[in-house]
């Protein structure tokens, strides 16, 4: 099963491609999405990163939460399921 996961406080010039670039170093990525405003179009300073394998998704958790990427320390964990 696909391991959904968040991440957060991202630097508003972070684009899907750099999540995905990002976590593909830990595992097979399936989706990656920076969240963006509705009506600007900007980053809301989070996305989420879809991985195929739970160890690989685990393991990019624990490698990039807390890194710093951009000058931004990243939040990084398992995404809450958003019907709960």
């Amino acid at each position: 099963m696909a391991t959904n996961i968040y991440v957060g406080n991202l630097a508003f010039g972070t684009a899907s491609g750099d999540l995905q670039t990002l976590f593909s170093e830990h595992g097979t990525v399936t989706s990656a999405q920076v969240v963006a405003d509705r009506e600007t179009g900007r980053s809301r300073g989070f996305g989420f990163v879809e991985m195929a394998d739970d160890n690989e998704a685990a393991a990019a958790i624990k490698a990039i939460d807390g890194r710093n990427v951009d000058g931004r320390q990243l939040k990084v964990n398992i995404a809450k399921d958003r019907r709960a």
